[in-house]
């Protein structure tokens, strides 16, 4: 069973973006940072593109990764709870990860309480005000007809094509993007929203690929920012929570 405390937070790993020596060498980032976390780490959430593109065919799973996916196992093994949402380029999981790891996958948002403070915790893809077309189009890529038909494609073509785009992925020519007005932030917005009708201490999100923590009321909004310019991510400790960075210093 695991002995630690604390509970750790990151997002946008997006493995498999920006060629392969790029990929592996984020991926061989993330072991020494699930190796150094292992120590004292209780619960693991992953909020969302994990991988830069994921679909589980009945049979068969992408190929690489297999550094990290041992490593998680490995925690697995020694009793951390591991968490995987759903983000917009690998929300095709279905029971792969629940098999092998005993993970628990996260379709939309997850509401938890941890050591007295209340956390909502989303990926952040479709939430908030605007991008009305790629709220329909997760509509569509999450319905079962979809999922149904684009299992039908061989993998070899299936996976070729959602390859093919992922080069052009958002983040893989994305240099830092400026940061909005926080009063523009959507996924601030959205959490002033939420707040008008449940407290929460903490209000945890990925997507927006900017490590962000900003006060909201009495509340505070986390972005985890991503792993391609940052590996940042949170970590809470049983009373307090942070925005931390790994082998990098925060960027100003």
């Amino acid at each position: 069973m695991a002995t630690g405390n604390k509970l750790y937070f990151a997002s946008d790993f997006h493995l498999g973006t920006g060629g392969y020596a790029a990929s592996r060498e984020r991926e061989a980032r993330l072991v020494r940072w699930l190796d150094m976390i292992k120590a004292d780490a209780a619960e693991v959430f992953l909020m969302g593109d994990v991988f830069d593109f994921w679909f589980e065919y009945k049979t068969v799973v992408p190929k690489g990764y297999i550094r990290f996916l041992g490593k998680l196992a490995e925690l697995a093994d020694a009793g951390i709870k591991i968490y995987l949402f759903k983000g917009n380029h690998d929300m095709w999981m279905f029971d792969y990860f629940e098999q092998e790891l005993g993970a628990t996958i996260i379709t939309n948002e997850l509401e938890i309480e941890r050591g007295g403070k209340k956390f909502y915790l989303h990926h952040g893809d479709g939430l908030g005000p605007g991008d009305t077309l790629y709220k329909v189009i997760k509509t569509i890529f999450r319905s079962k007809i979809c999922q149904w038909l684009f299992a039908r494609l061989h993998p070899n073509l299936g996976v070729g094509i959602a390859n093919y785009w992922s080069k052009h992925s958002r983040i893989a020519g994305e240099n830092n993007e400026k940061r909005k007005s926080m009063e523009k932030e959507w996924l601030v917005v959205y959490s002033r929203e939420l707040l008008k009708d449940k407290f929460y201490d903490y209000l945890i999100f990925g997507h927006r690929h900017l490590p962000l923590d900003i006060q909201v009321d009495q509340s505070r909004y986390i972005n985890l920012g991503e792993w391609v310019n940052f590996d940042s991510y949170a970590v809470f400790d049983g009373g307090q929570l942070t925005l931390q960075y790994f082998e990098k210093k925060a960027e100003s």
